[in-house]
């Protein structure tokens, strides 16, 4: 008599858990993890790309120092901020890793109007090859921000909605991810690029 009830809520079991996310939870999780390392590699592509340009321009602009210097100093504040994993439901460290990113964004504008203001530099077969890199990088920078950002979309949806929030509620006491924003002033204003 009992091992027909064993038989009927065994299942019923492994219906509910499968119900209320015990999969899909770690799973949303792990894709968002995933996207979040995306972003981070392209910002580390970024940051071993830097020390090339800066030295191609050192040898076509001497003169033009302080912008090199702003743009090496900018490259080592970035990397010295890390973001792992663990910390994206932390608020306060995503927007910190994000603010250093947007302030080496932000040094490489002047940076690339100095190619502009040398003739000879422009049409260096290197620095064009090394800038070329640099722009395909903040593009995918831009694309591996947005994945991530989709990524923590479908996982914070996934632990607020019904059934799923119950295990993740019981089972994970999942935290919601931050998604990445804007840190830099003004962000929504294209910039002014005067010559």
């Amino acid at each position: 008599m009992f091992r027909p009830r064993l038989a009927i809520v065994a299942p019923v079991a492994a219906l509910a858990l499968g119900g209320c996310g015990v999969n899909t939870i770690p799973t949303a999780e792990e894709a968002a993890k995933a996207r979040w390392a995306d972003v981070q590699n392209e910002y580390q592509r970024r940051s071993d790309l830097i020390p090339n340009l800066v030295s191609t321009v050192k040898g076509y602009a001497r003169q033009e120092q302080d912008v090199l210097v702003k743009v090496t100093q900018a490259r080592a504040a970035a990397g010295s901020v890390t973001l792992s994993a663990d910390q994206l439901s932390d608020p306060n460290a995503v927007r910190r890793f994000s603010e250093a990113q947007g302030q080496l964004s932000s040094a490489l504008v002047p940076f690339r109007q100095l190619q502009e203001a040398y003739p000879d530099l422009k049409s260096n077969a290197n620095f064009m090859a090394l800038q070329s890199q640099l722009e395909g990088t903040e593009n995918r920078i831009t694309i591996a921000r947005r994945d991530y950002n989709e990524a923590v979309q479908a996982y914070n949806t996934r632990i607020r909605t019904f059934p799923d929030a119950i295990g993740a509620k019981v089972f994970y006491g999942a935290k919601p991810m931050v998604p990445f924003e804007a840190t830099t002033p003004n962000a929504q204003t294209a910039p002014t690029v005067t010559f």
